[in-house]
């Protein structure tokens, strides 16, 4: 294995304020939007980017919830093993709202597809947009770009592209991992 450290310590954090800097140009005062982190690694995301937006607007009401795709997904059923399903936590309506969806990596935009799926049970948004940390290009199944890109990275499918969180991992980082062929 051959590991490529992509970003991390200052520049992981200074990313995410980029972000944030980027939502606030489109979103103002957040009135209108809620931050929607896709499970499992997306919500670190959301969590991390409202924690962002809170501190830079502290008068702002940030709603901010969690959305489980595991039986939306279109392979859900082609798994050997049980699945176990994340936790929902969205305790607002999001019928009418911008809705800023995040993911940590966007590969082949199966995940997007499945969360616009899971979503429609919670209202009819005016808007969605697409926040990730990772935008792994040229490799979509499915059609769908992201608004907002932390950084791209051009992979081939053996490749691999890992986050780490502090909260989870203890240090944030990304890591494209390649296998090295003897």
């Amino acid at each position: 294995m051959q590991n490529l450290t992509l970003l991390d310590g200052q520049k992981f954090q200074i990313t995410i304020q980029r972000l944030c800097r980027q939502l606030i140009e489109n979103h103002n005062d957040f009135s209108d939007s809620v931050l929607i982190g896709i499970q499992p690694r997306g919500i670190y995301l959301a969590y991390r980017v409202a924690e962002e937006l809170r501190k830079i607007l502290p008068e702002s009401n940030i709603l901010q919830g969690d959305l489980d795709i595991t039986f939306y997904r279109d392979d859900f059923r082609r798994r050997d093993s049980q699945l176990v399903p994340n936790q929902t936590k969205i305790d607002f309506i999001i019928e009418g709202k911008k809705v800023i969806m995040m993911d940590d990596v966007l590969w082949t935009g199966r995940t997007i597809r499945a969360a616009m799926d899971a979503m429609q049970a919670f209202g009819r948004p005016q808007k969605v947009e697409l926040l990730t940390l990772v935008d792994r290009r040229y490799s979509r199944h499915i059609p769908v770009a992201p608004d907002y890109v932390g950084i791209e990275v051009d992979s081939i499918a053996s490749q691999k592209v890992v986050v780490s969180w502090r909260e989870t991992d203890g240090e944030d980082r990304i890591v494209l991992v390649s296998e090295v062929k003897e």
